[in-house]
This record gives C-alpha cells, structure tokens and sequence, in this order.
C-alpha cells in the first residue's frame, strides 16, 4: 500500500475542491494522509478517504523555516509520495525536508528543484477539480462532483446542542475572505431573510468567521428577528454539519458555498466580481444567480476584490426576490 502524503490547499474552498483527487487516490489503494493549515483542516475531517490529518501550525505567508524542519523531521520515513497541491514555494518545503521519495506538483513559484514529478501548468484559471485531479493523472475526473459526508450521529449531536431540527431552518453565509467585490448587499440578505421567515415559519442562520460577525448582526438588526447570529461562535466543523443539516443555503462565492454544494444541500450562489465558470458550486441542487449577460458590463469577470468603478452594480442587480425563487426550486428539485 503507498503511503501517500498530501499537502493541502491554502482555501476551504480549494480543499472542497481536491475531494475528487483523494477519492481516486484512494480508490487505487493509497493509504492517505492529508496535511493542512489549521483554518482548512477541518474540511477534510468529512471525507471518509482520509485516514489522517495533520495540522500543520505556519502562519499564513511566513516561511517559519525552523518550524519547516522540525515537521519535517517528523515525517522522514513516513511517506513513499507526495502531492502538492498549492503552488507556492512554501508549501512543497516539508516534502523536500522530509525526503519523501516522490513529490508531484505544478512547477509554481521557483519550487523545479523541491518536486522531482512536475506536471506543466494550465493556461489561464481552469476549473480546480480538474486542476487537481490532473496531478494524478485522472483526466476522466474533470468533471466530477466533490462529496462531503458526516455521519448522522454527528448531524444530530450538532444540531441538537444548537436546539435545530434537521430541514428546519435555513442558512445565509454573507461573507467573503476575497473582499466587498464578492459580498452581496447586506440589505438584500436581510429582505430575502424576512421573506423566508413570514413564508417558511423557520429561522436564518447566520454563519462565518469572527471576521464576518459585524456583518453578520447588521443582516440580523435589518431582518426584524428573522436571523440568528452565529458567525464566530461555531468551529468550522460544526458551521459545516449545520450547513450539511439546512433546508437551503444562500451565500457568496465563497468557500462555505462549496461546502454547502459538497453536501449536496439546495443553495443560491450570487456571484459578482469572480465567475462561476472557473469555481461554480458543483452540485445539482446549485442555483448560481451571475448577471454578466444581463447586465451586458464588459468589467465582468474582473475579479477585483473592490469595485474599480465604485457601483457594485454586478452584486446589487441581483434581486432578493430573484434569489428567493431560486432558492425555492433549489429546494424543490432536492426534496
């Protein structure tokens, strides 16, 4: 059996992402083992495939060379391969340090000598299951849906301690790490928030990071006890079982809008900035609301992470009664 050492993506969303490349590895009989920054690491706490995951405690953009090595040393004789998946210099050090014989990745930022097996860079931002999957030489993965799963034990341990009943409520996740470019209006969140609750009878939770809690109470004060604050108050790993439990989910593009399509819950995804050709939410039961056709503005996708022009107009166009229809026959086709 090889023992299969993968170093994980920076972005909760990248690491939805890598699903289908783990399922494949091991498919063929890989014993894996995931490495990932604290904030990621959950994730793939809810894909059965992994046998383990190690946190690896750097700070986001420091080498921390010293810390590097003693990981490092602790994986020396661990690993037959490793794949890489971000592309910095940074995160395929320990690999190199650790002397594990095989160590796949793209070429990225200066690493040629930290990988002995480099596949050649895609052009432009292909789709990132595909660019993931390639590393393992799966083309016929491209298209594939990543799955999440958690058992129903824990689905029901989370929500009861949070007095939820599976189905009966609803989820917003209003936030964005990318910037305001990404991050539909607060008060169209707040409207579609009171539309739901008179029309449903069941609450809105609120979920994200600390960051995004003051966001997250502004939607709240707007909505007139529509919505319950939750952002900053759960782990990630309990935000996903109660995303994993809701009735549906409206969010940005956002790393939680790909662990809501990974559940296969019905969802609403507003896009702005970003496109949904390069990181659509992959699941069947995703409704993507993107106004680049509508609104016939040449600045989309521009992927800036604040409006060059101020107007905001690709995010604001979107109307919250567009995304309540949306979301009901989200819901509809995935009950």
């Amino acid at each position: 059996m090889t023992r299969t050492l993968v170093v994980a993506p920076q972005w909760i969303g990248d690491a939805v992402m890598s699903e289908p490349l783990l399922a494949a590895l091991a498919a063929r009989g890989d014993q894996l083992t995931v490495a990932a920054l604290p904030w990621v690491a959950p994730v793939y706490l809810a894909m059965p495939q992994v046998g383990h995951v190690l946190e690896w405690p750097l700070a986001h953009g420091r080498l921390d060379w010293a810390k590097r090595r003693r990981i490092a040393a602790g994986l020396r004789g661990r690993f037959d391969l490793a794949y890489v998946l971000p592309n910095s210099l940074k995160s395929a050090l320990i690999p190199w340090l650790a002397g594990i014989p095989q160590r796949i990745g793209y070429p990225g930022e200066g690493r040629y000598v930290l990988l002995n097996r480099r596949l050649t860079s895609p052009p432009g931002r292909p789709p990132m299951v595909a660019f993931y999957a390639a590393l393992a030489g799966q083309p016929a993965l491209a298209n594939a849906l990543p799955k999440l799963f958690f058992d129903p034990d824990v689905l029901r341990r989370v929500t009861d301690a949070a007095g939820l009943q599976s189905d009966a409520y609803w989820v917003f996740a209003p936030g964005a790490e990318y910037g305001p470019a990404k991050c539909w209006p607060a008060s169209h969140y707040a409207e579609l928030a009171r539309a739901l609750q008179s029309h449903s009878g069941l609450p809105v939770l609120l979920l994200g990071s600390g960051k995004e809690a003051t966001l997250c109470r502004q939607i709240a004060d707007e909505a007139a006890g529509a919505c319950r604050v939750l952002a900053g108050q759960t782990t990630l790993v309990d935000a996903m079982v109660l995303i994993a439990a809701a009735r549906g989910v409206v969010s940005n593009d956002s790393g939680l809008m790909h662990v809501a399509a990974a559940f296969g819950v019905p969802q609403v995804a507003v896009f702005g900035s970003t496109s949904p050709e390069h990181t659509p939410p992959l699941s069947p039961h995703a409704r993507v609301l993107w106004l680049k056709q509508e609104l016939k503005l040449d600045c989309m996708p521009c992927f800036d992470r604040t409006c060059r022009f101020g107007h905001y107009r690709c995010l604001t166009g979107v109307a919250p009664s567009r995304a309540q229809a949306a979301l009901g026959d989200a819901v509809l086709q995935g009950h």
